[in-house]
């Protein structure tokens, strides 16, 4: 018997919707990335794209367990003088609640050109509202 390694022309490709309202943001990002990756399906093979899109919705909405809404900081440094910047998990979630499932997610696949092209299959919305209606996404469960 040989081994089945899937080919990226022959993926089925489905949407999925996940709604992040008062759930937690790791639950949220870890489902995104197995559903991003395609890990949930039998044809699942590590370097062929074989995952699926994911839209997230009410990523103002998501919340973090103990204290790291305030505790919890995100760094970045630009290269020059002068240019590194941080914010509290609360700031962020004030300015653009969108980079917080978006980077949660981008840790959680491999960071290489598979990774970068599996991220570009993630849409996080603030709102209940998105525009991948006529996609028909089908609703997504955490447990």
């Amino acid at each position: 018997m040989k081994t089945f390694s899937a080919k990226a022309s022959e993926v089925q490709r489905q949407w999925w919707v996940i709604d992040a309202r008062d759930q937690v943001l790791g639950k949220v990002a870890e489902k995104a990335a197995v559903l991003l990756r395609g890990k949930h399906k039998p044809i699942y093979t590590p370097h062929v794209d074989t995952g699926d899109f994911v839209v997230v919705i009410n990523a103002e909405k998501v919340r973090v367990t103990g204290k790291k809404d305030v505790k919890k900081i995100y760094t970045s440094f630009s290269g020059y003088v002068g240019g590194h910047h941080s914010e509290t998990f609360k700031a962020r979630r004030e300015r653009h609640p969108e980079l917080l499932i978006e980077r949660a997610v981008r840790g959680m696949i491999p960071h290489n050109r598979l990774g970068r092209s599996v991220y570009t299959k993630l849409k996080v919305y603030k709102g209940e509202a998105h525009p991948h209606e006529s996609q028909q996404p089908q609703p997504v469960a955490l447990s």
